[in-house]
């Protein structure tokens, strides 16, 4: 059994200070994927013996960037799309095992007044593209921050949420055709109708106090994985960012 997490610490120097390393130890996962590490190189030294660490950086100072921690040594390790108008936020790394890619992914958020839809919707052809190309050589494991809630019961508020960054029927209907493409929402694949299970909560209003969030973290595999799909999991009782961990179970 193989045990892979993603979260997104919104800052992982402020994430370390709110026990961090405590959940690392707790969750004990083979592979541990981080989104939104918002830090340079030389900004943190993190101690981790068991695992071999891989990061990728923004240009821009505090802002995005992405990381995993991995027991299992990979075959290659690779940052970016390979398509420069988005390699310089720090958004993904893929490592290349024997018998899957992993890639995780901090998906550009489309911004208040969707100032950034345009651009996001660039993102997705080119990134879903990025994904089927690794298909074509052998099965993919997508997680992270997608910043998308898919469907009505991915987010506590539909209704007035409709035209906001992360459920826009345009983002939405990205997330659809991944789907079609021949991935699989690994926790609606266990749990279809489940509701109330968020990932991301605003830090106003009381939100996680209320549960009313937002489930935009996420495990997708190729289908060819379906079959070793043991469990997927939201660690919603895990503190120290404004999202929580989310879990696969690989047989």
């Amino acid at each position: 059994m193989i045990q892979l997490v993603s979260w997104n610490v919104n800052g992982l120097r402020a994430c370390v200070k709110k026990g961090f390393l405590d959940v690392m130890e707790q969750l004990d996962a083979d592979i541990f994927c981080i989104q939104e590490t918002k830090l340079q190189e030389g900004q943190i030294d993190l101690e981790l013996p068991d695992y071999y660490q891989y990061w990728n950086y923004a240009e821009k100072k505090g802002y995005s960037g992405t990381a995993v921690f991995t027991k299992i040594k990979p075959l290659s390790v690779k940052n970016g799309i390979g398509v420069d108008e988005f390699d310089h936020e720090g958004r993904v790394i893929t490592l290349e095992f024997d018998d899957y890619f992993l890639v995780t992914c901090y998906t550009p958020n489309s911004q208040s007044e969707l100032a950034r839809l345009s651009y996001r919707m660039d993102w997705e052809e080119n990134f879903r593209e990025y994904l089927l190309k690794l298909e074509e050589d052998k099965p993919v494991i997508l997680c992270g921050d997608l910043n998308v809630a898919h469907t009505e019961i991915d987010l506590k508020n539909p209704k007035t949420n409709r035209k906001n960054a992360g459920f826009t029927d345009e983002e939405r209907e990205k997330f659809t055709k991944l789907l079609e493409a021949g991935f699989i929402d690994t926790f609606r694949h266990f749990y279809p109708d489940v509701t109330e299970a968020y990932s991301w909560w605003s830090y106003r209003f009381r939100a996680r106090e209320k549960n009313a969030g937002w489930r935009i973290d996420y495990f997708c595999v190729s289908e060819g994985l379906e079959e070793r799909l043991a469990e997927a999991v939201i660690h919603t009782d895990i503190y120290g960012s404004d999202h929580c961990p989310v879990g696969l179970y690989l047989e």
